[in-house]
């Protein structure tokens, strides 16, 4: 089997269109697999933080962490759906995003990862982080980043 090439998205349009946009430039035969990461529920909410005792019941945390995951399950679904990629490969990994999607392409050996950004600029990017940005400074693979063009319809 040949290296994966990731296809990481929030199941957002912005996403998606970036996605379109880079499977324009990748090899139409490439092994492609759709991923999304689920983010966990901080644990300090049911541990507490030495500080203070937790403020969330462990039940409370895994019906965060299920919906979470079903969320996740669902973008996947939409984004191979949207894609063509119906019972294609998949993955959804946890935890912070840029992270995840860096270890899962160094576990697959993965030959290219494709995504999408947003655009934040200025302040929302020093104060939010980017994904994309992390991703493109500490993959071990070359990385497609698109912001793509979300379609409007017209009359």
């Amino acid at each position: 089997m040949t290296h994966p090439v990731l296809l990481c998205t929030d199941g957002s349009d912005v996403a998606l269109a970036g996605l379109r946009a880079g499977l324009a430039v990748i090899d139409p035969n490439a092994n492609l697999m759709v991923v999304v990461v689920a983010p966990e529920p901080d644990p300090t909410l049911v541990t507490g933080s030495g500080m203070a005792g937790g403020v969330m019941s462990a039940e409370a945390y895994d019906l965060e962490n299920a919906a979470a995951l079903e969320v996740a399950q669902a973008a996947v679904v939409e984004t191979q759906r949207e894609l063509g990629l119906v019972g294609g490969a998949s993955r959804v990994v946890h935890g912070d995003a840029g992270s995840a999607i860096c270890q899962l392409a160094r576990e697959t050996a993965a030959a290219a990862i494709v995504m999408g950004t947003r655009g934040r600029g200025g302040l929302r990017r020093a104060v939010l982080g980017s994904v994309s940005d992390h991703v493109i400074r500490t993959a071990h693979c070359p990385v497609i980043v698109s912001g793509g063009q979300v379609e409007t319809p017209t009359d």
